[in-house]
């Protein structure tokens, strides 16, 4: 959680002039024996950001990364580092929530 530079988890064709994002909350938990759940809470994510994650998350998983190496690709600020975009089936946006001061 945080205040990071998330270019290692941004989409080639982001258009956002900053990588930085807060996040609030980043938590991965077993929902269940066949499902996982990965929350994520900040005010605003890159393009593709969380779909990337996942991706790198899921190689985490296999084996192929181990899990301290989510701090070392965030800290590289290179998206050459991170795993795949997870696709996007699987995935939702569960709520949005607005601040009277953002309308």
């Amino acid at each position: 959680a945080g205040a990071h530079d998330f270019s290692s988890f941004r989409a080639s064709d982001c258009d956002a002039s900053s990588a930085v994002r807060t996040v609030v909350l980043s938590e991965l938990c077993r929902a269940d024996s066949d499902r996982l759940v990965y929350t994520i809470v900040g005010r605003s994510f890159l393009k593709q950001m969380v779909r990337t994650i996942v991706g790198t998350l899921v190689e985490v998983g296999r084996g192929r990364l181990e899990p301290d190496d989510m701090a070392r690709i965030l800290q590289c600020a290179s998206r050459r580092t991170a795993g795949p975009t997870a696709p996007a089936h699987g995935l939702y946006l569960r709520w949005v929530k607005y601040e009277a001061d953002d309308m």
